[in-house]
Parts: structure tokens; sequence; C-alpha cells
């Protein structure tokens, strides 16, 4: 599978995440509970903190079936861990040890503290690096999963290597994030490339070509979930921050300031336009 040139590297994705993730934080609806993915009102969602902990809430199921292996505790790794928000949700509902690792030096920050502050210092443990490279600490791992990471990633073909040398053999990986989807439309290709430049995403696969990938490193589908029609679109908040982006991005400094919102707005399109889907995969480590 022949796939493009990455447009941001590393350097490029840290930053990105260094100058944003305070006002991920303080301003987005998730920021309190250190979830910086969006929330969605799947199932058994009846308040905003559980649409914000769905995708968690499916990866601690996942957890809960594994059986026992050598009595000790299942080992968890977060693919582009955020500030530990994930991390610190599931370690305080599970008896597992979870590893997260983050390219971005500021959430590392942020999440050494979460961790501290929740008393889960003894089983959560954030490290800065690349996923695609994942640090000695993340040792072996029963389950991975990488929410809203996977995009930003360089070398998809790398990560399903290192991820089939992380994990266990039946360990399970989960990709929850954002998938094309095939569509005629000419207006597709701008809002998608809007997308892209904004949120600094290099990866955007359809799901069948994900599926390849992962099959070429020794990885079986086990399960996918349209997460699409459990999404917010259309706020009115949003629909106001897209109104007014013409103006924002003629401010004095705008460049880098903004690119976040340029990219949500035209995600909102493409979601809406059912140009791109939100979708969580799970993947088996072949034994």
């Amino acid at each position: 599978m022949t796939q493009p040139a990455p447009r941001f590297d590393p350097a490029a994705v840290r930053d990105y995440y260094d100058r944003h993730t305070a006002t991920f934080v303080s301003r987005g609806q998730g920021g309190g509970a250190g979830a910086i993915h969006r929330a969605v009102w799947g199932p058994g969602a009846g308040n905003r903190a559980q649409a914000f902990h769905y995708v968690e809430d499916r990866i601690a199921a996942l957890v809960q079936a594994m059986p026992a292996i050598g009595g000790h505790p299942p080992h968890i790794v977060d693919l582009g861990c955020g500030v530990a928000g994930s991390a610190c949700y599931l370690a305080a509902r599970l008896p597992v040890r979870v590893t997260g690792i983050t390219l971005s030096p500021v959430q590392a920050r942020l999440a050494h503290a979460r961790i501290r502050d929740a008393g889960l210092s003894d089983r959560v443990v954030c490290v800065e690096g690349d996923y695609n490279d994942p640090p000695l600490e993340a040792g072996t791992a029963d389950l991975a999963y990488a929410i809203e990471s996977f995009v930003h990633g360089p070398a998809p073909d790398r990560f399903f290597a290192q991820c089939r040398r992380l994990l266990r053999p039946g360990g399970a990986l989960v990709i929850c994030d954002d998938f094309r989807r095939p569509t005629m439309d000419p207006r597709a290709g701008r809002a998608i490339e809007r997308f892209c430049r904004g949120w600094h995403v290099n990866s955007l696969f359809d799901r069948q070509a994900l599926e390849q990938l992962a099959r070429n490193h020794g990885f079986t589908l086990e399960s996918a979930e349209d997460l699409t029609p459990y999404l917010e679109l259309g706020r009115v908040r949003d629909r106001l921050l897209g109104a007014l982006l013409p103006v924002l991005n003629l401010l004095p400094l705008a460049a880098g300031r903004f690119d976040y919102v340029n990219g949500g707005s035209a995600l909102q399109e493409c979601l809406a336009q059912g140009w791109v889907a939100y979708e969580r995969v799970t993947f088996r480590s072949e034994k």
C-alpha cells in the first residue's frame, strides 16, 4: 500500500499540542475531566460526563473480559495520552496499570500533576515520547488504545509494526478516530484539506485501507462501531465560531492561533455531509 508523505513531522504535532493544550483543558467542555476528545452520546450515556467517557467505558469492558494472565494486573498503554484523563479514568475504575505516551512536554507536565492529584502514581505513568518508537517504560501491553491520536501519526505503517511489538499475542488494539468515506462530491476535498491542515492530520484513512494495513502487521479485525450518529454536530457554539473565522483569521498574529478552530469547523462539515466518519475499531494481535 502506497502511503503519502507526511505533511507534519512529530515536532510540528508536538508544537501544535504545546500551543493549544491549555486552551483545550480550560475551555473545552471535557477539559475538567482531562478529556480533550469528543463527547459520544452513545447507548447508556445519560449525561455529559458519561458522553465524554463513552469510549473509555468500551475500553474498560474489553479489559474486564480479559482472562487473568500470571496473576498480574492488565497493562494498558495509551498511545497519545494527552493530559492522562483517560488513563486516570480507567485506573480509578479497574485494577490495571496504565502507561501513557505523549509527544508534548506541556501535556506530560499536566498529566504528571493529574496522576499525582488522583493518587494514582503507583499505577499510572506518563512518559514523554513518540508512540511510533515506544519508550522502554511502555513494556509489554495487554491492550493499547489511540483516541483521536492515530490521525496525527506520520508513519501509520510503523504505528502498526510497533503496536505488534508492544502487545502480547492476543492483545487488543483500539483506534477511535476519523476515517474517510467514499464520495464524489467536489466540496469534500476542500473541506478535508482544511480539516487536515487545521488539526495537523497526517493519516486520514478509509477504514478498509486501515484494516488492510493492520492485517499486514498481524492484526485481525474484531469489531467496528460508527460513532458519528452519537456526536454533537451543529451546536450553536460551533456555528458561531465558524461564522467568526473569517474575522479571526484576519487578526494580527493570527497565524497558528486558530488552526484548531479552522480544522474543527471543517471537520464538522465533513461529518455532517458524510465525507468523514468517527469510528471505534478494535483489532486483535494474532497469536
